[in-house]
């Protein structure tokens, strides 16, 4: 399978590139700044014309692909103005969605965001675990835009029944050497309550890219991407006393399990994250 990768060149992106390739995928990278080379083309997704022509080819050295892997944007709240983020965020991804639905790439796997589900959680989450059943609850214009995004798919999917659309709602995504400083994050339980304690390793994110790749059905679906626990040393149950004391427990879970829901990632797409950084410091 040939995949047209976006942001190729940013954290996650980057491992994802790495991760596929190594799985036998053949990757396109596609990003407005990168290394030259035989697999990457530079491309200003905010250009419908760039990305029509990227995806159907690049001189000789690809001629189409068979899905796209979307994970090209600015990639947080609070790095350029709300306004500069609309405007790059949502027409590149619809500039992508658009694309591939014209050339006949019916796959397409792609970042939505944690913060879908009410991030900072200034208003506490529903309930804990938090899971994909509540609907989005966006509180940046960041997290609009993925708000957005996930009801251009779904509106998509219904005009192409052929279609498949995955949202991967990635938590804050850590390399290893992002690690060393987790045991600091003990000493004050609000440092880090606005994701209720998540993160994801980027070669999980990339697992999760690879098994939506290879299983998702058509139609629009959503998964919350995390690892398979938090990034404290001290235990959920004291955190959410000390933090979200009148929160809903909604099921029982670990001392030190992710309160981000994997669960319907792990049934439906057969995510199972294996990396942690309690490996690592």
């Amino acid at each position: 399978m040939r995949i047209a990768l976006t942001g190729s060149s940013g954290k996650l992106g980057s491992v994802v590139a790495r991760e596929l390739r190594a799985n036998g995928y053949e990757v396109i990278g596609m990003d407005v700044a990168g290394q030259r080379g035989p697999d990457f083309v530079q491309v200003d997704l905010t250009d419908y014309g760039q990305v029509v022509d990227a995806l159907t080819a690049v001189g000789d050295r690809h001629d189409g692909v068979d899905a796209v892997v979307h994970l090209g944007a600015i990639p947080a709240p609070g790095i350029r103005s709300d306004v500069a983020t609309f405007h790059n965020n949502m027409p590149a991804t619809f500039n992508v969605f658009w694309a591939a639905v014209r050339l006949g790439i019916n796959r397409i796997v792609y970042a939505s965001s944690e913060t879908v589900l009410g991030l900072p959680f200034d208003v506490p989450p529903p309930y804990v675990p938090v899971d994909e059943d509540y609907p989005a609850r966006p509180e940046s214009v960041y997290s609009l835009v993925k708000t957005l995004e996930e009801q251009l798919a779904t509106e998509l999917v219904r005009w192409h029944p052929d279609l498949s659309i995955t949202a991967l709602r990635f938590s804050n995504v850590m390399n290893p050497e992002d690690y060393a400083e987790f045991p600091d994050f003990d000493g004050d339980a609000l440092r880090r309550k606005w994701n209720v304690w998540g993160y994801i390793d980027a070669r999980d994110g990339a697992q999760a890219v690879q098994r939506a790749l290879e299983v998702a059905a058509p139609g629009f679906d959503r998964f919350i991407i995390a690892a398979a626990d938090t990034v404290m040393s001290r235990p959920n149950a004291e955190l959410l006393a000390e933090v979200f004391p009148d929160v809903p427990v909604a099921r029982e879970f670990g001392p030190n399990e992710t309160l981000l829901s994997i669960d319907r990632a792990r049934r439906i797409l057969g995510f199972d994250p294996q990396h942690s950084w309690r490996d690592h410091v």
